[in-house]
């Protein structure tokens, strides 16, 4: 196993799952990184499949709410994000995207700098693939409004979090609430 896919494994094991489903993404995402050092997407849109995704979610933790763009290929609200880079940590990652998508520094101070949640996704467009998605909170603030990169997104809004009237998102954005909730709720 190369250096930095030990650093990589060793961040996912130190996740503690959510629920069921958390706890089986996380064991199907170790047992891969154990597997392979090709972790990283090197041919768009989806090679190789599985590869590694960083999500930066913006949240206001004092206002109780998540900031979602619209993202144009993806046709959905979703947090900001993209492809790890070869060689690169998804925290990198995350700290990267904030900036190219957002135009702000990556602040790491809700949770903490470790990925909160951890997701296996099946992804059909714009080609079938599998997303092992990483998810890094970053503190925004509800009464901003955020530039997004218009090449990526339709813009964006700040919604309620309340897994019940999230917008069409990525499949897991609703257990990913629930667990913040939870978190914020605990620190």
């Amino acid at each position: 196993m190369q250096p930095t896919t030990a650093v990589i494994a060793a961040t996912v094991a130190a996740i503690t799952p959510w629920d069921e489903l958390e706890r089986l993404h996380i064991a199907r995402t170790s047992a891969w990184l154990h597997s392979t050092d090709d972790i990283y997407r090197r041919i768009q849109p989806a090679t190789p499949s599985p590869h590694l995704v960083a999500y930066t979610v913006l949240v206001d933790p004092d206002e109780s709410g998540v900031y979602l763009g619209r993202h144009r290929k993806a046709d959905l609200y979703l947090p900001m994000g993209g492809h790890v880079e070869p060689g690169e940590h998804p925290r990198h990652a995350a700290r990267r995207e904030a900036g190219e998508e957002l135009g702000i520094p990556a602040v790491f101070d809700v949770v903490g700098e470790q990925p909160l949640f951890l997701t296996v996704t099946p992804v059909t467009r714009p080609a079938a693939h599998i997303d092992c998605s990483l998810w890094y909170v970053i503190r925004g603030m509800r009464t901003h409004a955020y530039a997004l990169d218009p090449a990526e997104f339709d813009g964006g809004r700040w919604w309620d979090l309340n897994p019940e009237t999230l917008p069409e998102s990525d499949p897991h954005l609703h257990r990913f609430v629930r667990k913040l909730n939870s978190a914020l709720a605990s620190g």
